[in-house]
């Protein structure tokens, strides 16, 4: 397989289960954190490694290294492997979706832009999502009539704070999750929702047309609803861990146990929460969102310009969902291709820089 984005908590917990499965790695793809992949690397024996910078070449032992993202793209058309592992942060991922499936191969995504940014015009069949909550809802699926799809969130870092306080959090206060440890913009994603908002999105593109929606799990136990037609509703739980979603995207038969079971006792109870617009003002416009799926591209490109300026400190916290909701309200066109969504992502980064909230 190909692993895209390997010094990353979903890159780190594949090659785990790949190691457990005994599958090859032909090709690492890492970012900076050269000392972790150079232990990958003695431990896994690619063909091909690439890094995102030039000059951090020199610094990995392997004697066929590469970088940049034409690298990437160009390893993927010429690869043998049939499976891609998409780990990668950002619209960054979005180039190598595209050429994985372009050239026939299976997508185990974990790379929410991709979708998020361009899903009208992603073919999702030759895509297995490996986020827990995709994977939940994949899971719990049957042959029955569909009232509503929902996903969980943890509320983030800020789910219990005062909300007169928010507009002072800090870039240090995103990073205090409550439940597990992240990359830097994921976490904040997850203090702004608007993790739960491309998540939410995602679903739409993989699954159709319906009802979906999202709460707060305080305990991140359950990771997916369905509510059928019927009356009946059906939840999925498991212990919060990357590889029981990504054992199924590299194992289809998967029939051997990845996780422990959840204790229901030990737990003993849940707390489920109303995602409010007075602490995650992005959610005022997730409505309309889903009635429009192809402006994801919009929020996508405003919030990692907008999260840009917060780690600058040129906005504050609540600024981002701001810059957001403004560049929801001013870019109004739908990308008619691909083309389109790049130019708009352009288009909506320059807007949000320039104007510096």
């Amino acid at each position: 397989m190909i692993l895209l984005g390997s010094t990353g908590s979903i890159g780190v917990n594949t090659l785990e289960v790949a190691k457990k499965f005994g599958m090859n790695v032909e090709i690492l793809v890492a970012g900076k954190n050269i000392e972790l992949l150079n232990k990958q690397i003695k431990e896994h024996s690619p063909s091909i490694v690439i890094v995102s910078d030039k000059e951090d070449i020199a610094k990995v032992s392997h004697h066929c290294v590469y970088a940049g993202e034409k690298a990437i793209v160009d390893v993927i058309k010429d690869s043998s492997s049939e499976l891609v592992v998409n780990a990668l942060v950002g619209f960054l991922g979005l180039r190598p979706t595209l050429a994985a499936l372009a050239a026939g191969k299976r997508v185990a995504l974990a790379n929410k832009e991709s979708l998020v940014a361009c899903g009208a015009f992603i073919d999702t069949s030759k895509i297995q999502p490996i986020d827990s909550e995709h994977f939940g809802l994949w899971y719990l699926l049957q042959e029955r009539a569909i009232k509503k799809m929902i996903i969980t969130a943890s509320g983030g870092a800020f789910r219990d704070w005062d909300l007169n306080k928010l507009q002072n959090a800090t870039l240090a206060d995103t990073q205090k999750h409550p439940n597990w440890s992240m990359g830097q913009k994921i976490t904040i994603d997850s203090a702004t929702m608007v993790n739960k908002m491309f998540e939410l999105l995602e679903a739409r593109w993989l699954f159709g047309e319906g009802e979906y929606d999202a709460i707060i799990e305080t305990k991140s136990l359950i990771h997916a609803l369905i509510d059928f037609k019927d009356g009946s509703t059906t939840a999925h739980f498991a212990h919060a861990s990357m590889q029981l979603p990504i054992a199924y995207a590299l194992n289809k038969k998967m029939d051997e146990n990845i996780l422990a079971h959840v204790d229901l006792l030990k737990v003993g109870s849940l707390e489920f929460r109303e995602i409010l617009p007075e602490r995650y003002p992005v959610w005022q416009i997730k409505n309309d969102l889903l009635k429009n799926p192809a402006r994801g591209v919009v929020i996508n490109a405003a919030n990692e310009a907008a999260i840009e300026l917060f780690i600058a400190k040129k906005i504050g916290f609540m600024d981002i969902s701001k810059n957001i909701i403004k560049a929801y309200e001013k870019f109004t066109a739908l990308p008619k291709n691909v083309e389109d969504v790049f130019l708009i992502d352009k288009d909506v980064r320059s807007f949000i820089l320039q104007n510096k909230g």
